[in-house]
């Protein structure tokens, strides 16, 4: 199975109404799922073959506002540049479900560092910063839809 077939499988399955599917070839097994859960289960394969799954991203909230931090909140988000977003897409504040975010409030960035990324049209592309700073206030949620020149992170 190459890469362009499993991204062929995978936009179809992003388009369909399916939940859940598995494709098996040539004794590789891969499986999508869309359920919100992260650990994924299925019966056991009698292959020793490899097995790639996809899991559904789970929505973690992310706190816009910290206590005890030495200035407030809500001094801070007024500060900095606002990163707007380039594309209409779906922003990801990480590279993955079960990975840390790329930046959080209060982090120290330089520039060219990702901040996040929007997906648009099943391409992922990372958002950089565009200059040395400060994150004082992250604007979006995870897995939320963006459109061209929102803000998605401000930058003192």
């Amino acid at each position: 199975m190459n890469i362009s077939e499993i991204k062929d499988l995978m936009a179809q399955f992003d388009q369909s109404s399916l939940r859940e599917f598995t494709y098996k070839k040539d004794g590789n097994e891969l499986s999508f799922s869309k359920n919100k859960q992260s650990n994924f289960s299925a019966a056991p394969v009698e292959s020793q073959a490899p097995v790639m799954q996809t899991a559904a991203v789970e929505t973690v909230p992310t706190p816009q506002k910290e206590e005890g931090q030495s200035s407030s909140p809500a001094q801070l988000a007024a500060e900095g540049d606002v990163v707007e977003s380039p594309l209409v897409g779906i922003a990801y504040l990480s590279p993955g479900p079960d990975k840390p975010t790329f930046v959080s409030v209060g982090d120290t960035v330089k520039k060219g560092q990702t901040l996040l990324i929007v997906e648009a049209m099943k391409v992922m592309n990372e958002v950089p910063a565009p200059k040395d700073g400060v994150v004082t206030e992250i604007l979006v949620a995870n897995e939320e839809v963006v459109d061209f020149g929102k803000g998605l992170v401000r930058i003192k």
